[in-house]
């Protein structure tokens, strides 16, 4: 009896053609722009795109953007930081697109230059670190000189609903300082372990004084191994927000990773959620009004 029954599953397998294997996941391309030059602050930098699976078979297609922060630490581990310990953000797009969990998206990795890093990535001078308060030039690069060659050479929605910005530590501060200063162009956000202290934590006030008619889609998270004063800073700034009208799991996420410390390995483990609430697939984004 039992031959009998695993005859015949065989051959059903054979004519529906349902094999008994989980399908391979397609795989997104990076492609990479060499010494982009910026006029407004004066630098290069190197810049790094994911396409996703079947963007060169597929012309007619368009597709939203998420412009990343510290962009070495995104994709190829001998770039990362600490070599080795990169996001893999390429595999975790591959797979939830894979697996329809998310649109199909392009990222852009935006190195950081090092030395100008602090400067470029934060909203204020900070006399007590004699630093800071580049980052509405870093914006006018990203906006008025990155963000025009993307949508020129790639097939983006270059509109504010489909376009995003994204970071953790001063990236992350950096990118909510961005989204509400220009909500009109970046309406989704991926804030990961904001260094809300920067500046006797300007930041929040600077959410107090948010009155914008577009109200950017939110991801904010903390891990809570970086520390007791960075899970009570992230916790006022989630008050905060909430307070301006943010709505949890509507236009807004708040998550707490218990066992999370303050690096790109923590990061990487929560990317894959960070993708999914920014680009629901597009039943879900229907849902929620995204």
């Amino acid at each position: 009896m039992q031959q009998m029954r695993d005859t015949l599953r065989t051959a059903f397998q054979r004519v529906l053609r349902l094999p008994n294997r989980r399908k391979e996941t397609r795989r997104g391309t990076l492609d990479h722009v060499r010494g982009f030059h910026s006029e407004v602050l004066g630098n290069d930098r190197d810049i790094t795109i994911y396409l996703p699976p079947g963007y060169a078979d597929r012309d007619g297609v368009r597709y939203p953007v998420l412009y990343m922060n510290d962009g070495q630490n995104l994709f190829e581990p001998e770039r990362a930081f600490i070599p080795g310990q990169h996001w893999r953000m390429a595999e975790a797009a591959d797979e939830l697109i894979g697996d329809r969990k998310a649109q199909p998206m392009i990222i852009v990795g935006i190195d950081n230059t090092g030395p100008t890093r602090i400067d470029e990535y934060t909203p204020t001078n900070d006399a007590a670190r004699h630093g800071g308060g580049k980052a509405d030039d870093y914006g006018r690069m990203l906006i008025e000189e990155l963000k025009p060659v993307i949508d020129a050479q790639y097939r983006t929605l270059p509109g504010v609903s489909n376009t995003a910005l994204g970071g953790a530590s001063l990236g992350g501060l950096l990118t909510l300082h961005l989204g509400l200063e220009h909500a009109d162009v970046f309406g989704r956000l991926a804030v990961m372990s904001p260094s809300v202290w920067w500046d006797s934590r300007t930041i929040l006030a600077e959410v107090d004084r948010f009155e914008g008619l577009e109200r950017p889609r939110i991801w904010l998270d903390m891990g809570g191994r970086e520390g007791v004063e960075g899970l009570s800073d992230a916790r006022l700034l989630r008050d905060a927000l909430r307070r301006k009208g943010w709505r949890d799991e509507i236009d807004f996420h708040y998550f707490e990773d218990r066992r999370a410390d303050h690096s790109e390995r923590a990061w990487a483990k929560r990317a894959p959620a960070v993708l999914e609430f920014l680009f629901p697939p597009p039943e879900l984004s229907a849902l929620h009004g995204s």
